[in-house]
């Protein structure tokens, strides 16, 4: 199915804010009392939750948008971290008069979701971590996975991007059994956007938030109790043992490894399991 008959029925627009220029949203179900806005990876953009969007508009008003940075929002030449693109999100929220959401962020996604809940925790509801970045890595697997995503990265950065290149970007995220996924569209709708001259200009600030990963550690003590991390067992970073060290420092959090397979896209590859999951959560604050 193309991602544009996924998203039917939601709004695609760009809102103005104060300090960040122009960001690109998706948005449906205006008019539910309780929003969620979901916050995709590094490099990515809004597509990422193509999926999940209207199915989870029957309950909820639910947005997601491109960072600065990223996907079809502006692109200022600027030092990145995600203590930035937390600001990003308040601002956004401010522009559209939200005052308080659920959030749900995978990889770089999670990480500013992170930050954003221990700086703004009145303005957060329910947090959901999505195979996050941002937690500490502990085991020397997952210090090598960090390298191998950077180095990866750096494919596309170094030299100019092409249909190999993204698709093995692609990949990365899919697990192996799922690499249908990763078709034409998805891979030329990312290979356009990397090729914009003001995306070249930018990726080589974006793959530094990489490199300093450990200076911007989440603060896990200040998270939100309740605070839900949804993971997988073949996540190709920020492996098993790190996110159970992480789990075990936010008190009242829970742990949910994705039945269903999975890497670092659950939400995309096991689009049932994740929905279903999702609209429990933010309803309940329940997992099972």
């Amino acid at each position: 199915m193309s991602l544009w008959l996924d998203l039917l029925g939601a709004e695609i627009r760009f809102v103005d804010t104060k300090s960040f220029g122009t960001i690109r949203i998706a948005e449906a179900g205006k008019g539910n009392p309780e929003t969620i806005i979901f916050l995709h990876g590094i490099n990515g953009h809004l597509e990422a939750y193509a999926k999940n969007l209207i199915p989870l508009s029957k309950d909820f008003h639910v947005i997601a948008y491109d960072y600065v940075g990223h996907g079809l929002s502006s692109k200022p030449v600027r030092d990145y971290d995600p203590l930035m693109l937390a600001e990003q999100l308040g601002e956004l929220m401010d522009a559209l008069g939200i005052e308080k959401a659920h959030l749900s962020g995978e990889s770089l996604g999670g990480w500013v979701s992170g930050h954003f809940a221990a700086r703004y925790p009145q303005r957060v509801g329910r947090l959901m971590l999505n195979t996050s970045a941002g937690i500490p890595i502990v085991t020397e697997k997952g210090r090598a996975d960090l390298e191998h995503f950077i180095a990866l990265n750096r494919r596309n950065i170094d030299n100019t991007p092409t249909y190999e290149s993204v698709q093995a970007r692609l990949q990365w995220l899919i697990h192996p059994n799922n690499r249908h996924l990763v078709n034409d569209e998805l891979i030329n709708l990312r290979l356009r956007i990397y090729l914009q001259p003001e995306s070249r200009a930018m990726l080589p600030k974006l793959n530094e938030i990489l490199v300093h990963h450990d200076d911007y550690l989440i603060p896990l003590e200040k998270l939100p109790a309740g605070t839900l991390f949804l993971w997988t067992h073949d996540n190709p970073i920020h492996d098993t043992e790190s996110v159970k060290a992480a789990q075990a420092r936010v008190p009242g959090s829970s742990l949910y490894f994705v039945k269903g397979e999975s890497a670092h896209w659950p939400q995309y590859e096991s689009i049932d399991e994740f929905n279903t999951l999702a609209l429990r959560f933010f309803k309940s604050g329940q997992v099972e």
